[in-house]
């Protein structure tokens, strides 16, 4: 078991003002599908769009495998108000020797453009320098995704380069955006934010 993995073992549940990050559960599946149902939403992401509730009940049972076998698994973010799951978010890989780590996420479309994801980034940011003790956290996404790229600007991550025909996905290798943010730039933005109060 990893590090990071025994992080994991009691999974921690984050809160952010307008969101709670929690396990992912069947009482989940209409919400999820009807996000991941929409062409718009997957279009930048490695996986397919779900065409059924029977696409989202497999990738749910995916997720509870991760989460009964004791390895990471992706927060589901919950609005808060709403009461509903509007997105999901994960350390989709790690490092522990280089004490680094790789961040992947998608948000309903419904919620775009509204701060949700750059407020759970933040979060997820936090909890990763301060409580897991890494050093390094990146990101990728497609050259298309303006959003995507927005967030992790927003986020204070730093644009590092194009990876060329990085991963496969729909079929064809794809060119990605590389992003990161370490942990004295972190603390740093932080410091700065608390100054301005």
């Amino acid at each position: 078991m990893t590090q990071i993995e025994e992080h994991f073992q009691e999974f921690p549940v984050l809160e952010t003002e307008r969101t709670r990050l929690r396990k992912i559960s069947y009482s989940d599946l209409d919400d999820m599908y009807s996000y991941c149902r929409f062409p718009m939403v997957s279009r930048y992401t490695v996986w397919d769009t779900h065409q059924s509730l029977d696409d989202t009940r497999a990738f749910i049972e995916f997720v509870l495998n991760r989460y009964d076998t004791q390895k990471v698994g992706p927060w589901g973010i919950e609005h808060k108000q709403a009461k509903k799951l509007i997105g999901s978010c994960s350390f989709v890989s790690w490092d522990n020797r280089n004490k680094r780590a790789e961040l992947g996420y998608v948000l309903s479309n419904e919620y775009w453009n509204q701060g949700y994801m750059s407020e759970v980034i933040r979060r997820i940011l936090e909890f990763g320098f301060n409580e897991l003790g890494l050093v390094r956290i990146e990101a990728r996404c497609h050259l298309g995704n303006i959003g995507s790229a927005r967030v992790m600007e927003k986020t204070g991550m730093r644009f590092e380069g194009v990876l060329r025909r990085h991963i496969l996905a729909k079929g064809a290798f794809q060119d990605v955006k590389l992003y990161s943010i370490i942990k004295d730039d972190f603390a740093s933005e932080l410091e700065e934010v608390t100054d301005i109060r």
